[in-house]
């Protein structure tokens, strides 16, 4: 038996169950307020039906850096929807006190947490019951600080590497890292893509040489056949997918359809890790 007190260890062990159920971790990314934070809910609790290990969910943002067309779409409708910051936080608190357990990750942007105040983000990110953060915008030697402050206060800070990041600057961006690290399969933003890229295995072989973190691969990842051979072909510990699910939202004709949708496109990923 597993004791879980922090967030990273909680995201850690996620990765650890799945593997002892003789499978991958999968995350799905979908974004907060889209269509509506009621619903946000309610796609969650669908999502861990088909069988998501840990969810994920993008605070959205006027000018995101790594987000493809689709998830920018789907953020503007959230802000457009007066979601915010806080109210976010206040669904996640809605979240856990509906009985929601699996583990959550928030994609958020430096700005969001600079106008915040990081020190009251994190915590009270960490009373809403969120596990981990996501900052795509902040380099290692600005995030030094706030890596601190999360490891302090029990809240992951998920690190991001690229297929073009050096193994050395891979082992100083994962050495400030819990959880798990974000492996990005691709040079570029968000989006599903037709094929996986050349040369995944070798990369995660390289992160794999200077972390012992579970390696989770996002961007690009859009089919339970692409799923399957991230983690069988390439060793990977876990997927994240976003951009497809959330055009599957987003074609979805009602909110009973978009519940629909979601468990049944996680429940093909999880069948084929």
């Amino acid at each position: 038996m597993i004791n879980v007190k922090t967030g990273a260890e909680r995201l850690t062990a996620a990765f650890i169950r799945a593997r002892e159920q003789g499978s991958h971790a999968v995350i799905p990314y979908i974004t907060a307020g889209d269509p509506s934070l009621e619903e946000t809910v309610a796609i969650t609790h669908a999502l861990v039906a088909g069988g998501a290990d840990v969810v994920e969910w993008g605070v959205p943002f006027s000018d995101p850096l790594a987000d493809g067309v689709t998830i920018q779409r789907s953020s503007q409708r959230s802000l457009a929807g007066g979601t915010t910051s806080r109210r976010v936080l206040e669904a996640v608190r809605t979240l856990r006190g509906q009985g929601c357990d699996v583990p959550l990750a928030l994609l958020v942007y430096g700005n969001i947490l600079w106008r915040y105040g990081v020190e009251a983000f994190l915590q009270d990110a960490v009373e809403a019951g969120v596990d981990g953060l996501i900052v795509p915008d902040i380099p290692t030697e600005e995030g030094a600080s706030f890596a601190a402050a999360a490891r302090k206060i029990g809240i992951a800070w998920i690190p991001l590497v690229a297929p073009t990041s050096p193994s050395r600057r891979i082992a100083q961006i994962t050495a400030a890292g819990t959880g798990f690290v974000y492996c990005v399969s691709v040079t570029g933003v968000t989006g599903a893509r037709s094929e996986l890229p050349p040369g995944l295995a070798d990369f995660l072989q390289r992160v794999r040489g200077e972390t012992s973190l579970p390696l989770a691969v996002g961007f690009g990842v859009s089919r339970p056949d692409q799923a399957r051979a991230i983690v069988h072909d390439a060793g990977a510990d876990g997927v994240i997918v976003g951009s497809a699910l959330v055009r599957t939202l987003e074609e979805a004709p009602s909110a009973q359809a978009r519940q629909q949708e979601a468990t049944r496109f996680i429940r093909e990923i999880k069948a084929a890790v």
